[in-house]
């Protein structure tokens, strides 16, 4: 009974196990893949690190962000602005600490209000930003900035899957922390959490900027990688509906949800972005909502309940307990 009852671990185990394959093999393959897959690999890991990022505050307080798009296009201006004065080991850091920063002095304010307003004010946060940046380069008579000798696709290929793996990691161990149970307490119920004691404000504070920090990262290294700066698309909120549809599909509140919902998303967008690329963001609305109400665990919880089901059937296909055994992990895994 205590191996059936350990069961359901076995899921998050054995994805685990492919997780770390797939990162080893991530590593090794620019000496397989051609140029082209190398960048398909590197925009992958962009989207599963903005993606996580996103999971360690929205997915695990249940504030619904539209905003982090703005960290992204924060890192992407400090790397134009800064290119070929300073090194990028440098850049990449301070354009994280500076998304933090900004993240802290927008959330004092935002994190005060809830549910749809809270969306709405993100949002809105994001678009007054963007358009400041662009009153400056308007100001310095640019209208766009032009990187050269930018590192290689293999270059930059590197570090985004640091960062990949890093958002994946910060993650894990939000969901298996204090300080993540107490954001998880602040999405539950949150005027019971402060009841009980639960810091509500300088957590969501903290998680806030902590989810900033990596898109800031992104945002620097994705504009060496397109070598232009321009501040309509790089502050675009298609970036953030896109973050926001990847973690949903995936599964909000779950360290792999990014990597299968950035997976399904990147290999859609290679089918039918070509095609039809302008019925390719219709198509991620409909997704969104149709994964919204049939599958809010989104496919990280599909692919827990396989490996439930297979486990709790064993190798025959029964449970050898007339059905008890299938029954036994849920009960508990609740105890």
């Amino acid at each position: 009974m205590a191996r059936t009852a350990s069961s359901p671990d076995k899921g998050p185990r054995v994805l685990a196990g492919l997780g770390g394959l797939l990162v080893v093999l991530a590593a090794c393959s620019p000496l397989a893949l051609s140029a082209y897959g190398v960048g398909v690999l590197t925009q992958l890991c962009a989207w599963i690190a903005l993606a996580g990022s996103w999971v360690a505050f929205s997915g695990m307080t249940g504030y619904m962000s539209l905003g982090h798009a703005v960290f992204y296009g924060l890192g992407a201006y400090l790397m134009a602005l800064a290119w070929q004065g300073v090194s990028i080991f440098v850049i990449v850091p301070m354009a994280g600490v500076a998304a933090a920063v900004l993240a802290v002095a927008v959330g004092y304010p935002a994190l005060r209000v809830r549910g749809p307003y809270f969306v709405i004010l993100t949002l809105g946060i994001s678009e007054f930003l963007k358009y400041i940046v662009v009153a400056i380069e308007a100001a310095l008579g640019s209208s766009g900035r032009l990187l050269i000798d930018t590192p290689d696709t293999v270059t930059l290929f590197y570090p985004m899957l640091v960062l990949a793996v890093l958002a994946t990691g910060i993650n894990w161990v939000l969901t298996h922390s204090r300080f993540g149970a107490g954001l998880r307490a602040i999405r539950e119920d949150e005027v019971a959490a402060a009841t009980v004691g639960v810091p509500t404000s300088k957590l969501k504070i903290l998680a806030f900027a902590l989810s900033a920090v990596i898109p800031g990262m992104v945002g620097a290294l994705s504009v060496l990688r397109t070598t232009y700066f321009e501040p309509m698309q790089l502050f675009s909120p298609v970036t953030s509906f896109t973050i926001v549809t990847m973690a949903i599909i995936g599964g909000s509140d779950r360290p792999v949800g990014p990597i299968l919902g950035a997976g399904f998303i990147m290999l859609l967008g290679e089918l039918l972005w070509a095609r039809w690329p302008q019925t390719y963001m219709i198509i991620l609305g409909v997704l969104l909502i149709g994964f919204v109400l049939l599958a809010p665990g989104g496919l990280s919880a599909a692919v827990d309940k396989l490996f439930s089901r297979k486990v709790a059937a064993g190798p025959s296909g029964k449970s050898g307990n007339g059905g008890t055994a299938a029954k036994l992990p849920a009960t508990e895994g609740a105890r």
